[in-house]
């Protein structure tokens, strides 16, 4: 049996209601449903029965082998960000570092 979130229990502070609402889910009250441990013995079979398929199909290695000429190429060139190398804003911004304003 699950709990409900009650009228009596919206003075909860949100996350103890969140709590409530992954135990609907799950059907268990712990708050780390995610946890192969927590989950019903079925449902860890059922994942584990894909073999570590991806749920999806996205991904370096699922690219052509072009596309990942193309990318590896770039040879880990990063973005300039929001300055232009060198530019008066960038100085300005590498010499104030980690300070805070």
């Amino acid at each position: 049996m699950t709990p409900s979130l009650k009228a009596s229990d919206k003075h909860l502070p949100t996350h103890k209601q969140q709590l409530f609402t992954t135990f609907n889910m799950t059907g268990t009250d712990n708050p780390n449903p995610g946890n192969f441990a927590n989950r019903p013995k079925e449902e860890v079979q059922e994942i584990a029965s894909k073999g570590g398929k991806a749920s999806h199909s996205g991904g370096f290695a699922s690219m052509d082998a072009d596309k990942q000429r193309e990318i590896a190429s770039e040879g880990g060139k990063a973005s300039s960000g929001s300055f232009e190398p060198g530019s008066e804003k960038a100085k300005e911004a590498g010499r104030k570092g980690g300070l805070s304003s």
